[in-house]
């Protein structure tokens, strides 16, 4: 009888110790143009990310020209006084770099990337753009018929019309955060290249805007660079303006968009809260993730593992505008999908895990999971300079320290579970959340009345 061979086994790999961590803190200068320039030295990396933000928020734009500022942030790379927009476009391809803008609420802000060996070239590029953008006119009408375009599309996307019709529910008319970001069909349409020039004209100058600038820099002389560039940039000084207070009404309510013959129904249960400049934030992302943050989450594993309802259903937060004296807010919600028939029942688990949550708290282990899930992946989530570039600018945006995100993953560590759960159900209080259903009415308005949730409202899809 033949002796079997004996199969030997290699040690297994154990892993090392764990190097210490922390988000990078940026060096903080300005130009003499009055530019704030945030700079962070990334060994390494060498595609360098470059983020700039202006003082030009939403509620900025003239009345009946929702959109103007999106159009104007499009038009920052459609040609300058040194290029028209094929040459400008060229120019980019040429130095590996890619520029991206885009508006919100607290204001615009223009995304460069390019390697560091073309950092001059797409500095000057950025400069040139923010310096002296051209506005054609052929060019504006060309970016407004695209917009025109989008817009359909958004409202046939069940995740979009909820979203837009949860923010017309939640705030006052009056309010530029009622109606869409990127503006309607009926104010875009009166947007024109003169729209664009006086908006830029009066709300974009280096004195109030933020430069990041995060990648390997060894051997760049970024101050050289800055002021042969972005330190050509002019403008006058600017005067402080009015911020609006954020109010809303989180009254429990549900609203219907109905979508005759829907298979399936878009939810979005949302209310404001507190933004990151209040003490809770750290305890509030803790618990929010718990309850809707991953896979693992308590939603999830109700609504997706025990009763399939969904491929998913999550909760969030995120900043609308933050302000130090406590104006500022953040919208709280959770988003998902589910079959049309399950709709009711959905909803019922939905508010049974909210009061579950209320009546007995987060679990240690929860609450375990949610902290080495946050902070432990923080290291490769920021390996990348556009990542903490992004992060770097948000934290301006939200007129935070410059230590927030450092401090907030301390924080976050040290938050326990019973305060993670007084959290999460004063974010979701679940008598003050506004739901927004984009789904077949005809099947789903009988069983969600039934759950005595709120007032149901049905209004067409458009």
């Amino acid at each position: 009888m033949t002796e079997l061979a004996t199969m030997e086994f290699h040690p297994q790999p154990q892993p090392g110790e764990a190097k210490p961590w922390a988000f990078p803190a940026p060096e903080r200068t300005a130009l003499d143009n009055g530019l704030t320039v945030l700079r962070c030295h990334r060994p390494g990396q060498q595609v360098v990310a470059v983020e700039v933000l202006l003082d030009a928020p939403l509620d900025a734009e003239p009345a009946g020209l929702d959109g103007v500022a999106t159009i104007m942030a499009r038009a920052f790379s459609e040609g300058t006084d040194q290029h028209s927009a094929e040459e400008f476009a060229a120019e980019l391809e040429r130095a590996g770099a890619t520029l991206d803008a885009h508006a919100d609420h607290p204001g615009v802000r223009l995304s460069l990337e390019v390697p560091v060996s073309r950092l001059a070239k797409g500095l000057g590029l950025l400069a040139d753009a923010l310096r002296a953008p051209a506005f054609a006119p052929s060019e504006v009408e060309r970016l407004v018929r695209n917009r025109l375009d989008e817009i359909p599309h958004e409202l046939a996307n069940p995740s979009r019309r909820a979203a837009k019709e949860l923010s017309k529910e939640l705030f006052p008319a009056a309010s530029r955060m009622s109606r869409p970001r990127q503006g309607t069909e009926e104010t875009v349409e009166k947007i024109d290249a003169a729209a664009v020039r006086a908006f830029y004209d009066r709300h974009v100058r280096p004195a109030t805007a933020t430069l990041v600038v995060v990648g390997d820099l060894t051997g760049t002389d970024l101050d050289a660079l800055l002021g042969d560039t972005l330190g050509a940039w002019t403008g006058t000084p600017g005067e402080p303006r009015p911020v609006p207070p954020v109010t809303a009404d989180d009254t429990g309510r549900v609203v219907i968009v109905d979508r005759p013959g829907a298979v399936q129904t878009q939810l979005l249960i949302g209310r404001v809260g507190p933004d990151r400049h209040d003490r809770v934030w750290p305890a509030q992302v803790l618990g929010t993730y718990c309850l809707g943050g991953t896979l693992t989450s308590r939603l999830d594993r109700v609504l997706r593992e025990e009763k399939g309802y969904t491929y998913g259903v999550r909760s969030f937060g995120q900043v609308l505008r933050s302000a130090p004296d406590g104006t500022g807010a953040a919208m709280l919600a959770i988003s998902g999908s589910v079959d049309t028939p399950n709709t009711g029942p959905a909803l019922d688990d939905l508010w049974k895990v909210l009061r579950t949550v209320a009546a007995e708290g987060l679990t240690d282990a929860e609450r375990d999971v949610a902290v080495q899930n946050l902070v432990g992946v923080a290291p490769l989530k920021y390996e990348t300079a556009a990542a903490v570039a992004s992060t770097l600018a948000d934290q301006v945006e939200q007129h935070l320290p410059d230590d927030f995100q450092a401090t907030l993953y301390r924080q976050l560590a040290a938050t326990g579970t019973v305060e993670a759960t007084a959290a999460v159900v004063n974010a979701f209080p679940v008598d003050r959340l506004v739901t927004v259903l984009v789904g077949d009415a005809s099947q789903i308005k009988a069983p969600v009345e039934a759950l005595g949730i709120g007032e149901v409202t049905v209004v067409p899809a458009e």
